[in-house]
């Protein structure tokens, strides 16, 4: 029996502070690399009272209307699970962010917490597009930031919004860019 294809799914987050726990991942977004009809996009109510105001700022949401609109957490991680999980009739999800230490860090957190497992696998690794473009460019960590790697590419019309639906789909794209460069 022949496996499916594998699906890079491009995670991002916006939080409310350094590490899931003490603070809030604010929203979640997911996109798969070449499939522009494949995405999902939450946001989630906060889990605790404290935030960095700085880190609440690059998102621009607005906690209060969180705290009131928002689903739970548990409602919200349970949905994205059962997204990630459908796309298994199609291929194999592989986590994907930039970076992925970060992003990474709050998903497996928040799906192991509020779901009881990440659909991602055990233990939360994915592909991390810095260290993707290191090894199929042989460039040096800092010749890596996404606005480089957007450059070199070509895509210097795909905007960095710090929305986590727009910059997942932002991130598939450019992941996806960077795939068939190399061919």
């Amino acid at each position: 029996m022949p496996q499916l294809p594998e699906l890079y799914v491009a995670v991002d987050v916006e939080a409310d502070g350094p590490i899931p726990g003490p603070y809030s991942m604010l929203s979640l977004g997911m996109a798969v690399a070449g499939r522009p009809d494949l995405n999902f996009y939450t946001e989630l109510r906060p889990i605790s009272d404290e935030f960095v105001p700085a880190a609440l700022a690059v998102s621009g949401l607005d906690r209060d209307r969180l705290l009131r609109e928002a689903p739970p957490a548990e409602e919200a991680m349970r949905i994205a699970a059962r997204w990630v999980n459908g796309l298994r009739t199609t291929g194999r999800p592989v986590f994907l962010a930039a970076p992925a230490v970060w992003d990474g860090m709050f998903v497996h957190w928040y799906f192991v917490r509020f779901v009881g497992h990440n659909p991602f696998g055990a233990t939360g690794s994915g592909v991390d597009l810095r260290s993707y473009w290191m090894g199929l460019t042989g460039s040096e960590w800092v010749e890596t930031r996404k606005g480089i790697i957007k450059h070199k590419l070509g895509l210097t019309d795909v905007p960095h919004t710090h929305h986590a639906g727009e910059d997942a789909a932002e991130l598939a794209q450019v992941f996806d860019a960077a795939r068939r460069s190399r061919a």
